[in-house]
């Protein structure tokens, strides 16, 4: 079996769940699960490489090389090699349940896992997923086969019973990769869960999401993130309490004031789409191109924020000292690391205008010389792919809701202080449990999602300890691209 070749490698150094673990019953409809999540270490990296290997990510993720391809074939594990970027969360396969991370990606839209027949993913200690040993695996008869810029995997489609959170499908069309190329995965990662609409699927496998919200068996169709931040804590651990991934209802406790949704434009679910109609530096305004020339994907699975070439240079004109690189780095700028840059960013007929974090937009230090964490790439010869790809240097800043209600809609809120107290606060992670799971303090487990002992309430993410989960707890590792 030839795979194609790779230009660098992935990795993710992350922490293992448990790989055989019980199930309890799925929770009934209608119950909002909120879901912790955990951060790693950051280890902010000054060498070229380290651009590259950003850059080529987010160009292999969207197709946007010379070889074109479709959106879903050019899924990839959005790993970042020694950084504080990437996000992965546990959920059970077969009969009987086997718990694998994946990483969680509203970026794309198809669940894969690495075989137990790759030799590749089993010498180097990768959870795999045997699908002879579940009793309810069903073998479709279809190959795929996944490019990214690190390498490829193959392999064929498959179903079988998936549960998140105490919910399930029970048949889930998803791929196992039979073949990967050398360092494609690091442990504990096994694959990757896209959170994107069934119509950029590669498999047209409805996405487990979007399985649950069309049965009926979330309360509301949406889920939202909370992201926290640890790139400028020096005392960061390999792992941290990293915010939650919400599941069929908002976690109230997470932001304040009201949630601004923005409708996804055309009203066609295919990325989470929002128009960029605004982006000032310094208070100034930063001229966008109308329309579809503004698009946004509103991506989980991407660290950085790519926009249009004249966009990006124009954003860079608004900061003294400020330089485009060149070569491999191409599309880079780098800036004096004592100027001040402040960011906003607005979306759709909205009126309200979201900060960024100047510790997000720095994305690399080297002495008194930064690297900006906004670039510039052209996408506009792949089909289908937005102009501007908005990741989590964006998405730290703001609780994200996305709604696949009628019309479908991506909403932002205000950080509420619970979970900006999140932001470089050492705590020990969570344990990776499928099901119910107990903390190390006193408490009772509801199935409504997290619950105060005293006054059932929704808490606080004081500790990834202190909580009660009914349903899976999705861990995170860091983030991507």
């Amino acid at each position: 079996m030839h795979l194609l070749p790779y230009s660098l490698a992935l990795s993710c150094l992350l922490f293992l769940v448990p790989e055989s673990i019980a199930i309890p019953a799925p929770l009934p409809p209608s119950s909002p699960l909120s879901i912790p999540l955990v951060r790693r270490r950051p280890q902010r990296n000054t060498t070229d490489d380290w651009l590259k290997f950003h850059k080529d990510a987010v160009v292999a993720k969207y197709g946007l090389s010379s070889r074109q391809q479709r959106r879903a074939s050019g899924l990839n594990l959005l790993a970042n090699q020694g950084g504080d970027v990437s996000f992965y969360g546990s959920i059970a396969v077969g009969t009987p349940p086997v718990a694998f991370n994946v990483i969680l990606d509203t970026g794309s839209s198809d669940l894969w896992l690495a075989s137990s027949s790759s030799l590749t993913a089993a010498s180097q200690g990768i959870p795999t997923f045997n699908s002879n040993a579940s009793s309810t695996f069903k073998n479709l008869g279809t190959t795929f086969q996944i490019q990214y810029g690190s390498g490829a995997a193959e392999g064929f489609l498959g179903s079988d019973v998936v549960q998140m959170a105490g919910l399930s499908i029970q048949s889930q069309t998803f791929a196992v990769a039979t073949a990967t190329t050398s360092n494609l995965l690091t442990a504990p990662v096994s694959g990757l869960m896209g959170l994107a609409f069934e119509s950029i699927s590669s498999s047209r496998a409805t996405p487990l999401w979007e399985a649950l919200a069309t049965t009926g068996a979330l309360d509301k169709p949406l889920m939202a993130f909370q992201l926290t931040r640890f790139t400028n804590n020096p005392n960061a651990q390999e792992l941290e309490p990293g915010g939650t991934f919400n599941l069929g209802a908002v976690n109230t406790s997470l932001f304040t004031g009201d949630i601004d949704y923005q409708p996804i434009p055309g009203g066609q679910g295919t990325y989470w789409i929002q128009e960029l109609t605004g982006l000032t530096v310094n208070s100034n305004a930063v001229t966008l191109a109308a329309g579809t020339g503004s698009y946004a994907a509103i991506d989980t699975g991407t660290t950085l924020v790519i926009g249009p070439v004249d966009a990006i240079a124009g954003l860079y004109a608004q900061i003294p000292g400020s330089q485009a690189l060149t070569g491999e780095n191409a599309g880079y700028y780098i800036y004096p690391c004592n100027s001040a840059v402040n960011v906003t960013l607005r979306f759709g007929a909205s009126t309200v205008s979201w900060p960024v974090s100047s510790a997000d937009f720095m994305f690399q230090r080297n002495g008194n010389t930064c690297v900006g964490a906004f670039i510039a790439l052209d996408t506009s010869a792949s089909s289908g792919v937005p102009a501007w790809i908005v990741g989590d240097t964006f998405l730290k800043n703001v609780y994200s809701v996305y709604s696949a209600a009628t019309p479908p809609a991506v909403g932002f809120a205000t950080l509420s202080d619970v979970a900006l107290a999140m932001n470089g606060k050492n705590a020990p992670a969570p344990s990776p449990t499928i099901g119910q799971i107990a903390s190390a303090t006193s408490q009772t487990t509801e199935t409504g999602g997290l619950r105060d002992k005293s006054n059932g309430a929704p808490r606080g993410l004081s500790s990834g300890l202190e909580w009660v989960v009914a349903g899976a707890v999705v861990v995170a590792g860091g983030l991507m691209l």
